[in-house]
């Protein structure tokens, strides 16, 4: 599996771009022919207007697509009968372009919730963006770019397997990031020729094993969604397309917890030695969710005691005497505990905390499963990115 440039563009016949206006942006992503999607949505209950729209689009035409929209600025969430038929004509208003059937067209939606979309705004960067369409680098970056909100980079990554097909993806997401398939969007493309069925498949097996393992802050948005599209040009085996898809949603999901609001470092949280898989990711989102782990990660205070504490209230099954802590970094590791006993404090665990990355092994010692997953540091920055976000 090969890292390449492009995003999702790096897939021969996807076109893209990207603009903004303030802070409303919008992003076109077209097939030059006519492939199918799949796609994963928020489960939060509060479900935005885009979602509703793009999931019967989805229904009616098994998969079929022609394109996608997102704005960014306005998530169209909580704006009732009004939201869901603004949503069905920013659909309409890009199929008329096209020539195609607005049930073609995917639509996604982030930024502030409870506010009207503004049509007029839509309605105009929908004419201005089809004549800049573009299929290199440069048109997937514009498209990254201009889905993000409180974001402070754009977010894409792709790859090519050795079978000869590619998949590439942009992503936004800096907080009200805990999906559970924040706000979290991707946009994920490939050649790869997949049945529908197997696309989804495909796609919700990645997402639990990178999306759904980071946390920010602890929210799940209205909006989260994650699309797949294949063209369907080159043949592929699906083990090697879902390699390739777990890659390129992984490096997308660890973007988006290191870029988490306010964030100075990423943490990872690897779980090891559960009972069940399921014990393994309670364990492993517990920790990365623990507003003290979080705090201490950014304090650079190997206070593990927190680490301890946030495992016990996970709900998974755990014998302290069979359980190992440690930390590390790209250079070192620190061991804390080792089955049920504390270890003599090495000076290395100070050390470790001040890495840009700091990873966190927990060991439960009782069975063979094991998670990991992203989060990041909580710091002051956040408090002030969220209080003064809709000023």
């Amino acid at each position: 599996m090969k890292p390449i440039n492009g995003g999702i563009c790096a897939v021969d016949g996807i076109r893209a771009v990207g603009l903004r206006d303030g802070k409303n942006g919008l992003a076109v992503i077209l097939l030059e022919g006519k492939g199918h999607a799949a796609a994963v949505y928020t489960r939060n209950r509060m479900i935005a207007a885009p979602l509703l729209v793009t999931t019967r689009h989805l229904e009616s035409n098994m998969g079929a697509v022609k394109g996608l929209v997102v704005n960014s600025g306005n998530a169209n969430a909580y704006t009732g009968k009004k939201g869901v038929e603004d949503a069905e004509r920013t659909c309409d208003l890009l199929a008329e372009k096209l020539g195609c059937s607005s049930s073609e067209i995917l639509v996604a939606s982030t930024g502030i919730i409870g506010r009207p979309l503004q049509m007029e705004i839509i309605t105009r960067q929908i004419d201005e963006a089809l004549p800049m369409l573009g299929s290199d680098g440069r048109a997937s970056e514009s498209a990254a770019s201009a889905i993000m909100t409180t974001d402070t980079h754009p977010k894409e990554y792709a790859v090519e397997a050795d079978q000869g097909f590619r998949v590439g993806g942009i992503a936004k997401g800096s907080g009200m990031i805990a999906p559970d398939m924040g706000t979290m969007l991707a946009f994920i493309t490939t050649d790869a020729k997949l049945p529908p069925d197997l696309l989804h498949e495909c796609l919700e097996r990645s997402v639990d094993e990178s999306f759904n393992m980071i946390v920010v802050d602890g929210d799940t948005s209205t909006n989260d969604m994650v699309v797949l599209i294949s063209t369907g040009e080159k043949g592929c085996r699906k083990e090697t397309l879902q390699e390739a898809l777990d890659t390129v949603s992984i490096e997308l999901a660890k973007m988006i917890a290191r870029d988490g609001e306010g964030a100075t470092k990423l943490i990872e949280v690897t779980t090891t030695g559960a009972k069940t898989r399921d014990d393994a990711k309670k364990v492993t989102k517990t920790i990365i969710t623990s507003p003290l782990v979080k705090t201490a990660v950014f304090g650079e205070d190997p206070n593990w005691g927190r680490i301890i504490a946030a495992t016990g209230r996970s709900k998974a099954e755990i014998n302290p005497e069979r359980l190992s802590l440690k930390l590390s970094d790209s250079n070192k590791d620190a061991v804390i505990i080792k089955n049920g006993k504390i270890q003599p404090t090495p000076n290395e665990a100070a050390s470790i905390m001040k890495s840009e990355t700091v990873k966190i092994h927990i060991d439960l010692g009782i069975g063979k499963e094991s998670a990991t997953g992203w989060g990041c540091d909580l710091s002051y920055d956040y408090v002030k990115i969220n209080a003064e976000y809709t000023t």
